[in-house]
């Protein structure tokens, strides 16, 4: 009940901060929003941010990109389609592995093979309106993807990407055969490839 009740706090805070660009009044009322969203969230997915990155400043500059875009795009945000923390999420993940491909890094190549599927659902930064008009559906599309899977199998997908859980830790958390869940990532992986072909 306890995170039923956070969740919609922060649904209700991001829709504040997307109803931002309205009026002057709604402007300060998305700012002080934007301000508790990041309180409430930023040690979390600080956390998941430190985990793809492996270094606390780059982590740091990780989740200021990542809040700077959902203030940019929170009116993107629906949800309907993803609860707060998993979008939340998906961005701060997505914009470490931007970081990642910018430097360089050998860490990339390490990272959840669901990586792959999502690539590029998220623009790089300074977008042009083109881009963040592409992103947008990308994201929209990779949401669709996610539906079809069977709800099941979407948990697991969604446990070994935004929480960063091995295939065995999986297995225990769920009570499920190793086999299982690994026949379960391969053939999600597989579908989300699948559809977001379809929408390319």
């Amino acid at each position: 009940m306890e995170s039923d009740t956070h969740e919609r706090h922060l649904i209700e805070l991001i829709e504040c901060v997307a109803r931002q660009a309205d009026t002057p009044q709604a402007r300060r009322a998305g700012e002080a929003a934007f301000r508790t969203l990041y309180e409430l969230t930023a040690p979390r997915l600080h956390g998941l941010a430190l985990r793809v990155v492996g270094n606390r400043e780059w982590a740091e500059d990780v989740l200021q990109d990542a809040f700077l875009y959902v203030w940019r795009t929170a009116r993107d945000y629906s949800a309907s389609l993803s609860p707060p923390m998993a979008w939340l999420g998906l961005v701060v993940r997505s914009r470490a592995l931007d970081f990642l491909r910018r430097r360089g890094s050998q860490r990339v190549d390490a990272s959840v093979p669901l990586d792959e599927a999502l690539e590029g659902t998220l623009p790089m930064e300074q977008p042009s309106p083109l881009d963040a008009s592409q992103a947008s559906e990308s994201a929209w599309a990779l949401h669709e993807c996610l539906r079809k899977l069977e709800a099941r199998q979407r948990e697991v997908l969604s446990l070994a990407y935004l929480r960063d859980l091995s295939q065995s830790e999986l297995a225990t958390q769920l009570r499920l055969p190793l086999g299982t869940v690994k026949s379960w990532i391969r053939r999600g992986i597989d579908q989300l490839r699948q559809c977001m072909a379809h929408f390319a």
